[in-house]
């Protein structure tokens, strides 16, 4: 009799755990988007610093190339010119070709729904089911539009966006950040 009111307790306890959980989630229901995925790879960039570092040292010495093509020939080299204009075209667009390629990856799958819950965050489409524990994540970042989420390991290879845009309910930016807050730190 003992084990039957145990197990009855622990079942009790997890549809319990379920009922909360339905009560504090947050929905967030939205199509990904291109400046979705950008904003993530900045923040990313913003926190490991060595993506930002590489590209304004390689920056750094083709200005330097330039300057001394230019100054050493005491006149205006347009093979110099147009290959520094190259580099920068590449250090800028850089993060936008791998966000549209992001895109290519997951835009496909149509609308996603997040719950974002005490026990973590389950995104569903319609071809898939993704659950992730509060473990998987390092922390958050909050911009104007999004929430980033970064995993946990040395190399960032994770983000987790959720647009504002996609929170229906008045309240619910306000229930995911203390959600966030609680179970993650921000970065």
């Amino acid at each position: 009799m003992a084990e039957g009111r145990s197990a009855e307790g622990v079942h009790n306890a997890q549809s319990s755990d379920d009922a909360v959980d339905e009560q504090t989630a947050v929905q967030v229901v939205y199509r990904p988007r291109s400046d979705d995925t950008l904003v993530g790879l900045r923040v990313r960039t913003r926190i490991k610093r060595t993506g930002l570092l590489l590209r304004g040292v390689f920056l750094t010495l083709w200005v330097g190339q330039w300057l001394l093509s230019t100054v050493g020939h005491g006149s205006f080299d347009v093979v110099s010119t147009v290959l520094f204009l190259f580099v920068v075209l590449i250090v800028w667009g850089y993060p936008r070709l791998q966000a549209a390629s992001v895109q290519r990856l997951v835009g496909w799958q149509g609308e996603y729904r997040a719950s974002v819950s005490p026990a973590g965050i389950t995104c569903q489409t319609d071809h898939s089911t993704l659950v992730l524990k509060w473990t998987v994540f390092q922390g958050y970042r909050e911009t104007a539009g999004h929430f980033v989420l970064l995993s946990r390991d040395p190399n960032i290879m994770y983000l987790g966006v959720l647009p504002k845009r996609g929170v229906q309910e008045a309240e619910g930016l306000d229930r995911l950040r203390a959600i966030l807050d609680q179970h993650t730190t921000r970065v």
